[in-house]
């Protein structure tokens, strides 16, 4: 224990108070929380965010990867290091709407990517999902995204079970390049 810390959590006012590091700031997650590149409607024209990081350079969007259905993208508010979504470029809400060839390609992509996050960051394992609606907790709902989270062991230590706070060691830039360097071939 550093001297002058105790064991019981102190009452922080003001962000003048000394406090020997017992903050730890992620100001990204604010942006997320009010609403930063969030639709304002559904149609792909209210500003959708997965609509328009195609049109962008790989290294801004964050793109790992690119096919011809679907694209891998770095999360810009992630759960974890390396956590990417595999998204269809067409704007659909709903797994069910989907054609063949996207479907394919998502589950290509999503093998893929797990290669790719197992070659380039040696994870344990993943959580693997969609969010289909609002009420199932979609932060953007009116486009369908899967979401690859790599796990390593022990990787749920105290600071996001008692903190409440993710660390993420690496910039999402040096991230992107690395999985992309990492991406197998078709």
């Amino acid at each position: 224990m550093l001297a002058g810390m105790t064991s019981e959590p102190e009452q922080q006012i003001g962000v003048g108070t000394p406090d020997a590091f017992q903050r730890l700031w992620t100001p990204h997650r604010m942006a997320y929380i009010q609403g930063e590149n969030k639709p304002t409607g559904p149609e792909a024209g209210d500003g959708c965010p997965f609509c328009g990081i195609p049109e962008k350079s790989d290294e801004d969007g964050l793109v790992v990867a690119r096919g011809a259905q679907v694209y891998a993208v770095l999360n810009l508010y992630p759960y974890n290091g390396g956590h990417l979504m595999v998204v269809p470029y067409r704007h659909v809400a709903d797994y069910t709407e989907l054609d063949g060839p996207e479907t394919a390609e998502l589950a290509d992509f999503t093998k893929r990517a797990m290669r790719a996050l197992r070659a380039a960051s040696g994870a344990h394992g993943f959580n693997i999902g969609m969010n289909q609606g609002a009420v199932a907790g979609a932060g953007i709902a009116a486009h369908l995204h899967q979401h690859l989270v790599p796990r390593w062991g022990g990787d749920a230590n105290f600071m996001p079970v008692v903190g409440h706070t993710r660390v993420l060691p690496q910039l999402l830039a040096d991230t992107r390049k690395m999985l992309a360097d990492a991406w197998p071939a078709a």
